[in-house]
């Protein structure tokens, strides 16, 4: 079964949120004489890049990237194509909610780019509608991922989508990669660091083929 990336790759030229620090590696140790390793360490903003949202992200009382559990990172999943979906948000009238259905898969990725900004910000990415999280929830979806930077608009203030979500107990993925993705039915594996304290966490997500 092949396995596809859908990571950002992480580096000084990664997009970020306005405003977030810049990501940077260093090295404190080089191998050489009288040491025989590299040593290196990274400060990254926790929404850097592919990354999980935990639910303490948007609610004050929810769980940090530690403390929620890993089922719904992991399992079968649905990658659906909605790059034709024409407004500001993905609505429901832009997904084939019978197609969908019949995947049967709890875990749903959309795909809204034609090509990933792989080196500049993009401020007009397409959020997702709440009314799109209520249908998915009441299909029983445990996790929601998209390309795009955030399922709500970059100035949102209510952050509608993200509520829908936290109603739902659902999980949330953001700024996967899925140029080279066929619409299609895959095991999903992008499991958050165990961060105490953190509202999310850089994952490294990858896409498994399912034998038919």
């Amino acid at each position: 079964m092949r396995i596809i990336d859908i990571s950002q790759r992480l580096d000084a030229g990664t997009p970020l949120w306005p405003g977030e620090p810049a990501l940077v590696v260093r090295q404190h140790a080089e191998i050489g004489p009288g040491c025989p390793v590299n040593v290196g360490s990274v400060h990254l903003a926790l929404h850097s890049g592919t990354h999980a949202d935990a639910p303490y992200h948007y609610d004050a009382g929810g769980p940090s990237s530690a403390e929620t559990g890993l089922d719904p990172y992991i399992g079968r999943c649905v990658v659906v194509d909605v790059r034709h979906a024409g407004g500001a948000a993905v609505e429901l009238a832009d997904i084939d909610w019978p197609a969908l259905e019949a995947a049967q898969a709890p875990r749903v990725l959309l795909r809204t780019y034609e090509r990933f900004p792989h080196t500049v910000w993009d401020h007009d990415f397409r959020a997702v509608s709440a009314e799109v999280i209520r249908r998915l929830a009441a299909l029983g979806t445990v996790l929601i991922g998209t390309d795009a930077a955030s399922l709500d608009p970059q100035e949102s203030k209510t952050m509608d989508a993200h509520h829908a979500v936290r109603a739902a107990d659902m999980r949330i993925l953001e700024g996967l990669v899925l140029d080279h993705v066929q619409a299609g039915v895959y095991e999903l594996i992008a499991l958050p660091l165990p961060l105490a304290g953190a509202d999310a966490s850089p994952v490294r997500a990858v896409l498994r083929e399912i034998a038919a």
